[in-house]
Formats: C-alpha cells, structure tokens, sequence
C-alpha cells in the first residue's frame, strides 16, 4: 500500500511539473555531444574527431575523455548507418569504486532534464557484485530515454485535457478529477510519450573481468537498428 501510494505521489507531482512547465518533451534522433547518432561511420568518426577525440586506426575506436574518465569511443553501424555509440572505460576499477562510479551515473542522468527513466537506480553497499554478477547472472544496467524539449506548456495543458475528455467526458476538466482519476491521466500521458521517444535508448552496465570492473555506456538510435529484413 505505501509503494502505491508513493507512486501516486510521484506522479501527480510530475504530473504538475508538466503542466506548468515552460516546455514539453518531444523526441528527435538519439544524440552523443551534440552530434545526431546517423549517417555513416565515416562521418561519425570525422564528427568525434573534430571534438578533439583521436582515432586509432588499427583498433577501430576513438581515444579520449568523456565525462571525467579515459574512455574509448566505439561507433557500431548497420546497412553502414550508424545505430549505436558504445562509450568505454579506458581502464579498469575495483568493486567499490565502479558502485560508486554507478550510483552517480545514476544520479547525473537522473538530473538531467535531457533524460527520463520509468524507474530510480542505485546499488546498495550491501550488494555483493562479484557474486550476483558470477553466480546469479544479474546484470546491473540503468536505461534512460533521451529527450528534447520543445512545445510549450498551453499545448501540454491541451493534451492533457484531450485525455480527460477522452477518457470522463466533456463535462469534466483536470482539475476536477481525484487523485486516483489524475493518476490515470498521467500514467496515459507518460505512455504517449514514452512511444515518441522510445527509440531514443541511452543506457548503461557494469563489465566485469577477472575481478576488474568497467562501465559500459550505450548511445542507441533504434530507428537505425537491424529488425530482420536483412534475413
């Protein structure tokens, strides 16, 4: 009962937040520094090279820093349209650090207004990775969809309202509605959307390697991903 009534909270409190926002989220193509996550690998790798990364032509990734941390830069095509952009770490860590270096993964995308997520993520002190990761095989991974924002708020206002009328009537307008019936509203506003943006998957993991950990970074256009038409 607690878990719902905090998840009702939650939502009427985002629920407010868009109405009175100055803006709406809309999706484009996935972005990494800016640069669209199309096009070909050719020009993808000139666009990171001219962000002052370097790339090593016999190994096929691009070297430098991201966010804080040595990392190198894998661009990933399909059909030769550019549909991911894997971000690794240069170097390896222990288990405490990469906890560390998740948890505040977590919390830069959580703050992020480039970035919404169905859930909150954070590994406890208490987890033993090691031993999930081996013996469990649980993956600890953290999913973003990336954003823009457009639109201002009278438009969200209007959506909104077109849900209500849709679902209660044309008698009825937000302010009306309970808390329960608000919910609802937004909880069918928030999978609009979600569809919108869907494609656009920014998402994250721990690599593990003989003790060693690394975080895995993946910047995903899935409009450019195989879907099997290729078989």
């Amino acid at each position: 009962m607690k878990i719902k009534k905090l998840l009702a909270v939650t939502a009427l409190f985002s629920l407010s937040i868009l109405v009175n926002a100055q803006t709406q989220i809309t999706s484009t193509v996935t972005k990494f520094l800016g640069i669209p996550i199309d096009g070909t690998k050719r020009e993808m790798v000139q666009n990171l090279i001219n962000k002052g990364y370097y790339y090593n032509n016999n190994l096929d990734y691009l070297e430098g820093e991201f966010n804080g941390y040595d990392v190198r830069i894998h661009v990933v095509t399909n059909n030769n349209k550019v549909y991911r952009i894997m971000v690794e770490d240069t170097y390896s860590t222990s288990e405490t650090d990469i906890k560390i270096r998740f948890n505040r993964l977590c919390q830069q995308f959580g703050n992020n207004q480039r970035y919404i997520s169905l859930k909150e993520y954070e590994i406890s002190e208490q987890e033993d990775i090691s031993h999930e990761m081996s013996v469990n095989n649980k993956r600890f991974e953290a999913s973003f969809y990336q954003i823009d924002q457009a639109i201002d708020s009278i438009t969200i206002i209007k959506e909104m309202q077109s849900l209500v009328y849709n679902k209660y009537g044309n008698d009825k307008n937000i302010d009306d509605l309970n808390d329960n019936e608000k919910l609802e509203v937004f909880v069918d506003y928030l999978s609009h959307y979600i569809e919108k943006f869907s494609k656009n998957s920014v998402w994250f993991m721990i690599n593990e390697n003989y003790g060693k950990y690394k975080i895995l970074m993946y910047y995903d256009n899935l409009r450019n991903q195989a879907n099997g038409d290729d078989l």
